[in-house]
């Protein structure tokens, strides 16, 4: 992987809880005084993560410890109909949301998004890529719930791991398609065949044995012979997995004008259907933009990889590629690419077993030591930072307070919270307006240290939990849409450049609330949005503490630390008193190790010293 290359161009602009109105060519405040370029080259050790043209963006997901997620649940066995739903309808959210997002299939707590070929979206970064997917699918989860589940409480919040997977011609997402639906078959079947020994009084190992080394025919007997059922006829649903994709008002033959018994009219009317009219921006004024965005469009095909199901819908091959040729059974060689992200070792040799019509792999440790996927560096800190998706208009929609909205701050806080008690790895988070920085151990092995899992799981569960208690923090406002958080990982080698993020980011923190205090004191004294720009254009902090002093009686250093100072989250080593998760004096003291957070200055050593036992390191 190659460093990151920094560029205006390239940079996306920040969206915060905390709204940043100076264009992007003012020069910040703490530049010019050489702090915040103290700490900035922290920056290099971002690496760059593109999925090069001309491959396709594939991104997988699957649920996280779903077989645990499925039993508090009460999930129906073999499989849940309205489950089965609820992912589908997550994933229709995600294409409708996502407009590069052309095609999806899944099937039990897994799901696979194809990219058209042309995307650009955010700049083909694969680790913003996932993490955003699976941040807004757990999002979406968590929200259409109770559409699904309306007598069933959640009982805690769901999160998925994600991977990009780059397919480098249409042939290979062909293979890959094949590879997946083949996979739902061989599972579904089996599922199918275990649980209906189960209930039929057979302990589970006892199913196990009776099924073991059995054959897709044998599987169909048993089914018949013992338990009067068809196989074949089960809904397709279980059978076929789902597909989505979107379709265009051409995707319909001209035949159609004579075969179908309509209007001209009406049978616009049902192209139109298929498209959802969508607000993408808002003008001057404030008046909504609004364009029509294809929707997705829900189907089961016995064979998605097949040429007649993928070139009868011109949207799909014109948008990810054309399929030449039928291909029949994908073997584990084939399979293994999708598996891999790195080549096996040459002159080594290669071990793959076949169990019955499953590609199961039955490996030893030796073999498994060779499966090489993205992998963060050893002995190195590790940062997950995750970024509120698009949050300037998620802050306006919701009506946020500004320059700081104290109970979306605590929000966010609370989900931090809930990370940190979710993964041990992690020992400290600090987050200021809509991000957050993750610190895992420096001998963390957590996913075997594959980014893509990390990063994934930590944006899913942090996103899943803000929709779960947004009603704790905003009783009286409802949640208008799914958010989203898109992450990245970055290691840094060594203690003190960890301390010197960390310190950056609370720089950061100063920077844009004391400039966004003075933005906000004054519009709300009646200046527009560009005058108060050039007004505050080029001053520097001690002009800008005049400011607030002499023309709105604000002291800015009196202004509440979680303004200023950001928000640490982490474990306690001694008994401290704490409120609402934060550390207060006067208070009946919380137990050791409790997760807490505080706003205090960790740019400073002094902090790090007096609380050694975080990052376990002098």
């Amino acid at each position: 992987m190659r460093k990151a290359q920094r560029s205006p161009v390239r940079e996306r602009k920040r969206q915060s809880l905390v709204e940043e109105p100076s264009p992007p060519d003012q020069p910040r405040e703490l530049r010019s005084n050489g702090v915040s370029s103290k700490y900035e080259y922290v920056k290099s050790f971002e690496l760059e993560d593109e999925v090069m043209l001309p491959n396709l963006i594939l991104v997988r997901i699957d649920g996280r410890d779903f077989s645990r997620f499925s039993q508090v649940h009460e999930f129906e066995k073999p499989n849940d109909e309205a489950a089965l739903n609820l992912m589908n309808s997550c994933s229709s959210a995600v294409l409708e949301e996502f407009p590069d997002v052309i095609f999806a299939y899944g099937y039990s707590d897994e799901y696979s998004f194809v990219f058209k070929k042309t995307s650009r979206f955010y700049q083909r970064r694969a680790s913003k890529i996932l993490s955003l997917v699976a941040s807004f699918f757990a999002s979406a989860y968590v929200t259409k719930w109770k559409e699904f589940f309306p007598q069933r409480k959640l009982e805690y919040s769901p999160s998925f791991t994600s991977k990009v997977i780059r397919c480098a011609s249409p042939e290979v997402l062909q293979a890959y398609l094949a590879w997946r639906q083949q996979d739902c078959h061989a599972n579904n079947q089996y599922e199918t065949c275990f649980w209906m020994l189960v209930k039929s009084g057979k302990t589970i190992g006892e199913a196990q044995e009776v099924l073991k080394d059995t054959q897709k025919q044998q599987k169909n007997e048993l089914l018949f012979q013992k338990f009067g059922i068809n196989y074949k006829t089960l809904p397709e649903l279980f059978r076929q997995g789902s597909c989505l994709f979107k379709k265009k008002i051409i995707d319909l033959p001209v035949e159609i004008w004579f075969s179908m018994k309509v209007t001209k009219i009406s049978l616009l009317n049902n192209m139109i259907g298929a498209h959802v009219e969508e607000t993408v921006k808002h003008d001057e004024n404030g008046n909504p933009v609004k364009r029509l965005r294809r929707k997705a469009v829900l189907v089961h095909s016995e064979n998605i990889a097949g040429r007649s199901f993928w070139n009868e819908h011109p949207s799909l091959y014109n948008d990810l590629g054309h399929f030449s040729k039928d291909i029949g059974r994908v073997e584990p060689d084939f399979v293994r690419s999708f598996r891999f992200e790195s080549k096996l070792l040459p002159l080594t040799w290669v071990v793959v077993r076949i169990d019955g019509s499953h590609f199961h792999r039955v490996e030893p440790d030796f073999v498994r030591s060779f499966r090489f996927e993205s992998k963060l560096l050893p002995l190195t800190w590790v940062v997950v930072r995750i970024d509120g998706s698009h949050f300037h208009r998620f802050s306006d929609v919701h009506e946020f307070e500004k320059p700081n909205d104290e109970q979306a701050l605590k929000l966010m806080n609370s989900c931090a919270v809930a990370v940190l008690e979710e993964f041990e790895d992690i020992h400290f988070a600090y987050g200021v307006s809509d991000e957050y920085s993750f610190v895992l151990k420096r001998e963390s092995e957590l996913y075997q240290r594959q980014s893509s899992k990390i990063i994934s799981a930590i944006a899913s569960l942090f996103t899943s939990t803000y929709v779960i208690r947004w009603g704790d923090f905003f009783p009286h406002k409802e949640l208008k849409y799914p958010p989203s958080f898109d992450g990245r990982a970055v290691c840094y080698p060594t203690y003190k450049i960890l301390l010197d993020y960390l310190a950056w980011r609370q720089v950061d923190c100063h920077i844009n609330n004391q400039y966004n205090t003075c933005f906000w004191m004054l519009v709300k004294s009646g200046k527009t949005k560009t005058q108060s720009q050039d007004y505050l254009k080029g001053t520097q902090t001690r002009e800008k503490n005049e400011l607030l002093s002499s023309q709105f009686g604000i002291e800015y250093n009196t202004l509440p630390l979680i303004f200023r100072m950001g928000s640490s989250v982490f474990r306690s080593k001694e008994a401290v008193a704490v409120k609402n998760g934060v550390v207060v004096s006067g208070k009946k003291p919380k137990r050791e190790g409790e997760v807490v957070v505080d706003h205090c200055n960790i740019i400073e050593r002094g902090f790090w010293e007096e609380h050694p036992h975080i990052l376990s390191y002098s």
